[in-house]
């Protein structure tokens, strides 16, 4: 079981910066596969990036170059760096875990625990 908490959501004006935070529980963190997704009103959930239990990652098209994702697994805490953050990146941010730790990748249905979402809005 893991449980996750995620963090660092806000309000920023187009082309600046949010670091988001995923708090983990449990012992085996460094075990998972972890993710972030995003969903927007009306829209559907969507990958934004994942990366591996050794360090491997993946981006979705609409964010490369401009989000990095990485992990600390002393601390059980992954991060999604997003800059130059465009109006269109506005949407609520889940990070998910995935057991199958060898595995990347982008659908969600993959993904067994999930956090509550961190909200950002980026302003034009």
């Amino acid at each position: 079981q893991v449980q996750l908490a995620e963090s660092g959501g806000g309000l920023v004006q187009a082309g600046g910066s949010l670091r988001l935070s995923c708090a983990a529980s449990g012992r085996t963190f460094s075990m998972y596969s972890m993710g972030w997704f995003r969903q927007a009103p009306g829209k559907e959930r969507e990958f934004v990036a994942a990366i591996s239990w050794r360090g491997n990652t993946a981006y979705a098209d609409s964010v490369k170059g401009r989000f990095t994702i990485s992990r600390n697994n002393v601390n059980n805490t992954v991060y999604l760096q997003m800059d130059s953050l465009k109006p269109e990146d506005t949407a609520v941010y889940y990070c998910a875990a995935d057991s199958t730790y060898f595995r990347l990748t982008r659908s969600p249905a993959s993904y067994e625990y999930w956090g509550q979402g961190t909200q950002v809005t980026v302003s034009s």
